[in-house]
């Protein structure tokens, strides 16, 4: 049954009741216990402070012959006379005693169970306070100040743990909520910057008749709406992956691997640079989505191609159940690789140059990893050039 109320009041009728119950136990037993004893208590008490009335006879009662005629009461009369008084007089003192007793009794109740009442009060009071704070924190934060914390300041324990918890939850919120804006403003500038150049172009090419410019503005236009395609589906491939997977199914992750590489491997980029591309593959079988894994790898090598130098190398390696791309090319500072995951991050400014990724290779391979349970890490190479690495979960679900 729901106890009405808030948690306070409800608490404070559970821990109140309790400490009522028991203090009415404790009376009702300390009564029970007093009344046991009190008669006889009481007739000890009076025989003790009164020698001249003597309790009931224990002896022998004489015989009527016995005992010499008196015009007086003979000593059994007087011991029964004793007797009947005493009896009387410690029934009166019994029933006047836990008469007493019993009202004492119950305006001690009725002042305990108040007590009881306040100091249950107090203490629900201070047990909910940590909820309080969190409800107060809750309702105060927006998208401007998901800086904030709870910070509750209290000893260990299941309140203190909830608050900690939510602390937790809020800085994941806030470096998503912050990863979202910088995504969003970033999508715009890209996109915003294609739109301009085509209109520029277009501008242009409509103000002059030469054949041969208007030829280099529709090269240009063309290049433009390519690049533009590709960020959208860039786009488009990122919002998918991060969606999650609807089925999964076995995938030959090193056959995947030996056809990528063998396909970037005849690419005109990697042979007008004398680029090599090799891969080194044992048999390796993950659960997941062929066509977003497909993306995966060919983002790693098409990634590991772009940002390399003439005569570099490109080497894709699976085992166990990692797959790694290492390639040559310029120096990485180290302090940067851990943003390279991060949409339309580049190390250099982007120049809108033919072949230039829109700087989403490495966030789309993170995003399709953590929809697979993998895990996607990079380290800068001491003589140039990246190693991406992706481990995927055992067939158990661990790493």
């Amino acid at each position: 049954m729901r106890l009405p109320g808030g948690e306070r009041a409800r608490l404070t009728m559970l821990y109140g009741g309790l400490l009522v119950l028991a203090g009415a136990m404790l009376i009702g037993l300390i009564n029970f216990l007093v009344s046991q004893g009190l008669y006889t208590t009481i007739t000890a008490a009076v025989a003790r402070n009164n020698p001249d009335v003597a309790p009931a006879h224990s002896g022998p009662v004489p015989s009527p012959a016995a005992v010499p005629a008196s015009p007086g009461p003979t000593p059994v009369q007087r011991d029964q006379e004793a007797t009947t008084v005493i009896r009387t007089f410690t029934r009166a003192a019994e029933q006047a005693t836990q008469n007493q007793l019993l009202t004492i009794s119950l305006i001690t109740l009725a002042v305990f169970s108040i007590v009881s009442v306040a100091l249950a009060w107090w203490m629900a009071g201070r047990v909910l306070r940590p909820v309080g704070v969190i409800t107060r924190t809750a309702r105060r934060l927006s998208g401007e100040n998901l800086h904030e914390r709870i910070a509750l300041d209290a000893p260990a324990g299941e309140l203190k743990q909830l608050a900690d918890t939510f602390d937790d939850m809020l800085d994941r919120i806030e470096h998503l909520v912050g990863a979202q804006k910088r995504f969003a403003a970033n999508a715009a500038h890209e996109l915003r910057t294609s739109l301009a150049v085509q209109r520029a172009a277009a501008e242009i090419g409509l103000a002059t008749s030469d054949p041969a410019a208007v030829a280099r503005i529709r090269r240009k236009l063309i290049e433009v709406a390519d690049s533009s395609e590709r960020l959208i589906e860039g786009l488009l491939l990122l919002s998918v992956s991060e969606q999650g997977l609807d089925h999964r199914e076995p995938v030959a992750l090193d056959e995947l691997v030996r056809s990528v590489t063998a396909e970037h491997a005849v690419t005109q980029q990697a042979r007008d640079r004398g680029i090599t591309v090799r891969a080194r593959a044992a048999p390796v079988t993950v659960q997941g989505d062929p066509v977003l894994l497909t993306h995966l790898v060919r983002n790693l090598v098409g990634n590991a191609l772009r940002y390399n130098h003439d005569g570099g190398h490109v080497t894709i390696t699976a085992h166990g159940r990692a797959l790694e791309v290492d390639n040559s090319g310029p120096r990485v500072p180290p302090e940067t690789v851990p943003y390279l995951f991060e949409p339309f991050r580049r190390l250099e400014e982007r120049r809108h140059a033919r072949g230039e990724g829109a700087g989403l290779g490495l966030s789309i391979v993170a995003s399709i990893a953590r929809a697979h349970q993998a895990h996607a890490e990079a380290e800068a190479n001491p003589g140039g050039g990246l190693t991406v690495r992706v481990v995927f979960p055992g067939p158990e679900g661990g790493s």
